[in-house]
């Protein structure tokens, strides 16, 4: 659905990447801000303006995994915690 990018001039610094389903539901993916760029809102900025991305083209809901660090992270740029299920199909091979 839509790239979002940082630049510091020319260089990215920053990059999160929104796929839907082409409907309702999007996903937040590979968010990630260069090291030497962060703790300076840059990662909180790309999130909000890919939400913002998403609700310009009707999406509902955005769903995001995270490692449990970064529960503060998103919780700050408005997400909660919801159920879901998640199914390891490399631990099947």
């Amino acid at each position: 659905m839509a790239y979002v990018c940082a630049y510091r001039g020319a260089e990215l610094v920053g990059y999160v990447n929104v796929a839907w389903d082409g409907k309702t539901h999007a996903f937040v993916l590979d968010p990630t801000v260069h090291p030497s760029c962060r703790r300076h809102g840059i990662g909180t900025a790309l999130v909000l303006a890919a939400l913002e991305q998403a609700r310009a083209r009707g999406v509902t809901w955005v769903h995001v995994d995270f490692e449990p660090d970064l529960r503060e992270f998103y919780s700050r740029c408005g997400f909660r915690l919801s159920e879901a299920g998640v199914y390891n199909v490399a631990a099947e091979a």
